[in-house]
Parts: structure tokens; sequence; C-alpha cells
């Protein structure tokens, strides 16, 4: 009999369940995405963060909103249109996509992002300090993009480069530089784009909180011919190539094109994911060059948590804590709260390395935020007034 019951009350709560989702009310309250293409009415967003999308698609028999690692059923109309809606989602920009009859594709109706290796769409949750990446009417830099061929690669590459908005009226004016990398499966569009970087910045410099400076948008991706390279965007060629890139072509390219400052007192680096794991391996490895180094959601030492040997760690170059902080003028850590694993316990395993041998950081949380735009926005926000100061 307590067998019997037992099933009995999981079969109440299991329709209580299903009751309780499906007398769930949806706000009503939708409004088209900030980065939809010109005219579209959807994808939307509600106040209660939930994304809504529809597409026409007559002859499909499935399509699905696929967000957040989730897929929801939308529903077809008398029209041959489907409509459907996710759970709330967290504030942000997240990349999304749409999958009809088990064929993964773009919604028509947003603006296009490259991330998670491929370009798709994207939509922004309206965030509570939004402000601080908002298009304002202050001071506007520019972001040029500067083709160039690479002798390493053999093969043109491109970067994205942030100038200030009096760089081109005070010509005489030399600038520090802060080189600013992207995540695994994304590209030199990223910071951009998705990480309003020049917004961000612009803003920032308006109220005086951050030294006007310029920033440079690489792709991390990098192969020589003799690796076999896949697309430009491809993971083919590893991090030893960028780094001779960007040391050998990049730096000096920079340097002899833009008013600089070329000295390491003037020159940063900073990235997210992928580009903070470069970021450390990089600087570590030029400190001649670098004295500035930020790591959002990511180390050198990604994926591994466990303890860490600053003896044998990249070959010992943390070993020596009080030398280190003669030589780097900012060690700059950022993480979101909600960040999955394996990055708590990789930025974590970092932190303990640092701290045993007394080298200088500074660490910021997210609040509330995973491995997502939200999270590196904030990082660069928090980090810029504290450079070339």
């Amino acid at each position: 009999m307590k067998f019997k019951s037992t099933i009995l009350v999981t079969i109440m709560l299991i329709c209580g369940i299903c009751l309780a989702q499906t007398n769930t009310t949806v706000v009503e309250d939708f409004k088209p995405s900030s980065v939809n293409q010109p005219g579209k009415q959807y994808p939307q967003v509600n106040s209660e963060r939930r994304v809504r999308t529809s597409i026409s698609a007559p002859q499909a028999l499935k399509v699905q909103l696929d967000i957040g690692g989730v897929k929801y059923d939308m529903k077809k109309d008398e029209k041959g249109v489907w409509t459907g809606e996710s759970n709330p989602q967290d504030e942000g920009f997240h990349y999304y996509q749409l999958n009809i009859d088990g064929a993964s594709v773009p919604d028509p109706g947003s603006i296009y992002f490259y991330g998670a290796s491929r370009w798709g769409s994207g939509i922004e949750i309206p965030a509570k300090d939004q402000d601080f990446y908002a298009l304002k009417n202050v001071p506007q830099g520019k972001i040029s993009q500067h083709n160039y061929f690479s002798k390493i690669t053999n093969a043109w590459r491109r970067c994205f480069v942030y100038t200030p908005a009096e760089y081109e009226k005070n010509t005489s004016a030399r600038y520090p530089v802060l080189y600013l990398q992207h995540g695994m499966g994304e590209d030199e569009t990223g910071w951009p784009d998705q990480g309003k970087a020049g917004i961000i910045l612009d803003n920032l410099i308006a109220e005086k909180k951050a030294v006007p400076m310029i920033i440079v948008m690489d792709n991390g991706y990098a192969s020589k011919p003799s690796q076999n390279a896949a697309p430009a965007r491809g993971p083919a060629g590893g991090m030893q190539t960028f780094e001779e890139v960007l040391i050998k072509e990049i730096i000096p390219m920079i340097d002899e094109n833009y008013r600089t400052f070329s000295d390491r007192e003037h020159r940063a680096m900073a990235g997210l994911s992928m580009g903070a794991n470069q970021t450390i391996q990089i600087t570590m490895n030029n400190l001649d060059k670098f004295s500035y180094i930020g790591g959002f959601s990511g180390t050198s030492n990604f994926p591994r948590t466990d303890e860490i040997d600053p003896a044998t760690f990249m070959t010992g170059k943390f070993n020596d804590g009080a030398a280190l902080n003669k030589q780097i003028k900012l060690f700059w850590l950022g993480l979101g709260t909600k960040e999955p694993n394996p990055f708590p316990g990789s930025v974590g395993a970092f932190k303990a390395m640092l701290d045993k041998k007394g080298v200088k950081y500074k660490f910021y949380e997210s609040q509330g935020t995973a491995h997502e735009w939200l999270t590196w926005r904030r990082d660069l926000f928090q980090f810029a007034p504290l450079l070339f100061r």
C-alpha cells in the first residue's frame, strides 16, 4: 500500500507541475528587439524577459526556438506562421536560432552576429544597467576596418581599430593602445558589435572616467600555411601562431599607422574566455611590450581547476611575485557570478596561485551574469578606467 501511495503522490505532483506550466500566463507587453533588422516586428521581448519569435513556414512540420541551450516548440496558425516564446532569459545579449524540421537556421528578423562559429541571430534582453553601453549624445569615436596581409599566415587578415573622438581633431596627440580579444567561436567583429566596445569607451571618455585610447580588435585565430589551415575563423593554428602575428605584425603595423605611444607603459591587452587565455599567455611571454593585463572569464590554466605549481606553470613565469609586481601595472580578472563550470574553478585556481606568490591583482564579479556578453561589457566598463593612469 505504501508503494501505491508513493506512486499516487508522484503522479499528483507531476500533474500539478504540468497544470502550473499550462496555466502560466505570459505578459503580453512584447516589443521588437533593439537588434532587429529594419522594419521587422520579430523577434520580440517582454517585461518578463521572454523572447517571442515568429516565422512563416507553411510546409514545415515542426519549428522550435533554440535559445540558452533549450528548444521551445512553436505553434502554427492557419496561415502557416509559426509563433512561440521562451522562458525568461538572463539580461544581456544572447545568440539564438530557429530549428525548422531539424535544420538550425538564423531568424530572418534579427541582425546577424558572428558567434558559435557561425553567422546567426542575436537578441538583447534589456539590462538594468544598460546605460553604460547605451548610445548617447556625446563625442563619438570611430571604428575603422584595417585590412593587412600577414606574411606569417600568407593570408589577408583584418582588425577593427577604435580611435577616440578627439583623435582626428588633435593631430599632434599620441595615444595608448589596448589590444582586445574575442572568445572561442567568435571573431574580430565581436567586440565592436556584441561587445559595444566603442560605445562603452565613448561614454567613459566623455565622463572623464577613462583616458582616451586606441583599441585594436583582431581575429584570435591564425594559421601558418604548413598547418593545413582551416577557414580564418576556425580553430586551426593555435595560440602560438596568433602570438607571432600580434607581436611581429599587428603591433608594428598599428604603431606605424596610428599615433601611438609605442612603449610597454602605454600598451595593454585583454580578452574574454579564449581571448583571456591568449592574453595572459602572450603578455607573460612579452612583458617587455605590455604592462596592463586583463582576463575576462578566463585564465591561462583553463580548463584546469586543480592546484597550480607556480614553479613549473608557464615555465615558472609566476614564480617571482615581487618581480612581477614591479613590471605589471595592472593584473585584472573578471568573472560572472553565474558562470558555468569549469570557469569558476579555473579562475579560482589561478587566483590561488597568484595569492600564493604575492602577485597583486584586482578581481571583479559581475552579479547575476554567466558566460555571456553582459559579463564582458561590464568587465570592459570596469577595466578601461584603470588603464594608463
